[in-house]
């Protein structure tokens, strides 16, 4: 096998188990979605997006997506939480915290002290019976049978369920909403858009 022929093939192995894995969320979308979806519509605060790892900074992709399209949302690294990060987060808010195995030792510290305080967690976890998911109060399944990596070790398939998982939910609270682009761009997000463009 030649080198673009073997390069072609791990590719394309690549997208069909994404795309496999990708396919199987559909079956996923229940009432925990919808959960989630109203935890969200009837937030008075703003969406906090947390997780470590490929989980962070796919997390990060999240708020921004969920802040541009209507839902005023920011990211929290849970180490910086844990360092007076969690100032930031409000009685009004409601947390969104990402973790495939639901069981990051950050959670042991963060997850107490929201529930103290009476702030929703809602969970994008493969670990439906973790800790994270436990103490949540909507589970949003991304998980996955098989990781496109060929040692199964990066967060490859798992990544993918989990931007699609956040799309849905951003592109769900924006058409509930009504969103019209004279409503979604406010004047100082219009004013930046048109800046950029």
């Amino acid at each position: 096998m030649s080198n673009a022929t073997a390069l072609l093939a791990f590719a394309r192995e690549t997208l069909e188990i994404e795309l496999t894995e990708a396919q199987r969320l559909l079956a996923r979308l229940d009432d925990n979605f919808v959960c989630a979806c109203e935890l969200l519509l009837n937030c008075r605060g703003k969406a906090v997006i947390s997780g470590i790892g490929k989980s962070g900074h796919i997390g990060k992709k999240i708020a921004a997506s969920l802040a541009s399209t209507g839902t005023p949302s920011f990211f929290v690294h849970p180490a910086e939480a844990l360092h007076g990060d969690l100032g930031m987060i409000g009685a009004d808010d409601v947390v969104v915290f990402i973790s495939y195995s639901g069981r990051a030792k950050e959670l042991d510290l963060i997850l107490p002290l929201l529930a103290e305080n009476n702030i929703p967690v809602i969970a994008i976890t493969g670990g439906k019976e973790s800790p994270l998911a436990l103490a949540a109060a909507c589970v949003l399944d991304i998980s996955v049978e098989r990781e496109a990596c060929p040692m199964g070790l990066a967060p490859t398939s798992s990544a993918v369920n989990t931007l699609m998982m956040g799309d849905a939910l951003a592109m769900a609270l924006m058409r509930q909403r009504g969103s019209t682009p004279k409503t979604l761009h406010a004047p100082i997000r219009a004013a930046a858009w048109a800046r950029a463009c």
